[in-house]
């Protein structure tokens, strides 16, 4: 479409985000969901939108510039939001790029950010990022508002949650509402997007790796209404709490993406899936009616789930929940406002295998209170939960949480880029705890990895539950050893 009111772009930043292990298939190819709602909710306003997924495509920063100008928008904003909270900080470098390609190919061309991380520091992207608009919170007041002022030639912006330009000047205006009813939203622009290359994380098709697409990922609810002292989430909605579609306006989608485009595997990427017993009974019976033969995983808390929850979460095919179980020290875990009981995880986890579900576990080292012991304690409680996969972090102070204000306050060492933030970058530094440095972290976290991933107890599980072939996968995986400049 040429000449088109508005551009929305994924950056593809595999290789920045993933380094050595963005080569090995391991990694998901994710569709850009919230770049794919703006650009279905803008086209459903008459909007003549474009959306482009550069990771899906392959494209380099340079084709991207080339692809917008040849275009000729009005507006050409990078999304930078990425399928879980810490996919946006890392995102930040290639973004940057990208808007500065675009400003060097064509003057004329209006160019914004918009995301997590713009949402969380706007003040401070706008001063570091050649750019002329910045979309503070999810946008729904502010770009429509932007490119209808675009086309009128105004030079002033009286728009909620738009950060733009006078001179000199950064200037900036009342914050925007949230969308109170997700059921005004329109259904993502799918048909936008190469539906045909997205895959599934390796781990979500341990049954059968040959096959991770087709694969697509729906927000049933947005926000959390917890306040874990790491999470950066809320940063963009502006608010502690967590919004609901309705049942009905879910399983259409679900039925668009599995009609249309024959969808198999499905991440439902809410904060907080397994919060509402009531709620998920009710989608879960939904989906059972349907019969799709979906292999679904979804986000659950130790504090919240219940069995009524999974009995149907696993008759629906939701056959994988991530838990945070984020540390085994009772300490470490009190100090992150994590707010479960420390003592209830074996029951949890025993309650979830009860019910053939497999786990994903989320553990972070490197939190505040982490000490060598501490973190021991983790490594202890990973291996006795013995999950299927586990998702081993180094404590990142990602802006919008707590964490990176308490790290700005103390005057604690960062990364030296956004990039950096990544976890598996030559340069990650993780923030030190009140213990023990960055890289002394780092390197208990790469401990810990292979400890795990090599451990023969893990290793015999993967083969008895989903065969040699997937056990062989693992072990390739395990021998791809990170190079770090901090150890």
């Amino acid at each position: 479409m040429k000449n088109p009111d508005i551009i929305i772009i994924k950056p593809g930043s595999q290789k920045q985000i993933y380094g050595q292990l963005s080569s090995f298939d391991l990694t998901a190819i994710e569709p850009p969901l919230w770049g794919a709602i703006i650009a279905g909710f803008l086209r459903e306003n008459h909007f003549k939108v474009e959306l482009i997924d550069a990771e899906a495509e392959n494209l380099s920063y340079k084709d991207i510039a080339i692809i917008v100008r040849d275009l000729n928008p009005l507006l050409a904003v990078v999304m930078v939001s990425g399928s879980n909270p810490s996919a946006s900080t890392m995102n930040m470098t290639g973004a940057g790029q990208i808007v500065r390609l675009i400003k060097d190919e064509s003057q004329e061309i209006a160019t914004a950010l918009a995301g997590l991380h713009p949402s969380a520091l706007p003040q401070q992207t706008m001063e570091e990022e050649q750019i002329d608009f910045l979309i503070q919170g999810e946008g729904f007041q502010t770009f429509p508002g932007l490119i209808t002022s675009l086309k009128d030639g105004l030079q002033k912006f009286d728009i909620p949650g738009l950060w733009y330009r006078d001179g000199d000047q950064i200037l900036s205006n009342d914050t925007a509402m949230i969308m109170k009813n997700l059921d005004f939203i329109p259904q993502p622009a799918w048909d936008m997007l190469p539906m045909d290359k997205y895959r599934a994380h390796n781990w979500h098709c341990f049954d059968d790796l040959d096959t991770r697409q087709s694969y697509a990922v729906l927000y049933t609810s947005l926000g959390c209404p917890f306040r874990c002292s790491f999470c950066c989430i809320n940063s963009f909605f502006g608010q502690n709490t967590i919004r609901y579609r309705s049942i009905d306006n879910v399983i259409t989608e679900l039925d668009f993406l599995v009609n249309n485009y024959g969808v198999t595997h499905i991440k439902i990427i809410d904060e907080m899936f397994a919060l509402n017993e009531k709620r998920v009974v009710e989608l879960c019976d939904k989906i059972i009616e349907r019969d799709y033969g979906l292999n679904i995983w979804a986000y659950a808390r130790v504090n919240t789930v219940t069995q009524p929850m999974l009995a149907k979460m696993k008759e629906a095919g939701i056959n994988w929940l991530a838990y945070g179980f984020e540390s085994g020290s009772k300490r470490v875990i009190e100090d992150t406002s994590k707010g479960y009981k420390f003592e209830r995880v074996m029951d949890v986890v025993k309650m979830t295998y009860d019910h053939d579900i497999h786990i994903c576990s989320n553990f972070i080292f490197g939190l505040p209170e982490d000490d060598y012991d501490s973190m021991n304690e983790t490594l202890s409680l990973m291996q006795e939960i013995n999950a299927e996969w586990s998702n081993i972090y180094s404590a990142m102070a990602y802006p919008g949480s707590n964490l990176y204000d308490t790290a700005i306050d103390n005057n604690w060492p960062l990364p030296d880029s956004w990039q950096n933030y990544s976890q598996y970058s030559f340069d990650a530094l993780p923030l030190p705890s009140r213990y023990l440095s960055g890289p002394q972290v780092l390197e208990f976290r790469d401990y810990a990895f292979d400890t795990y991933y090599k451990n023969p107890r893990y290793l015999n599980m993967i083969k008895n539950k989903f065969g040699v072939d997937t056990m062989d996968h693992i072990k390739q995986m395990a021998s791809h050893k990170l190079k770090r400049k901090y150890i």
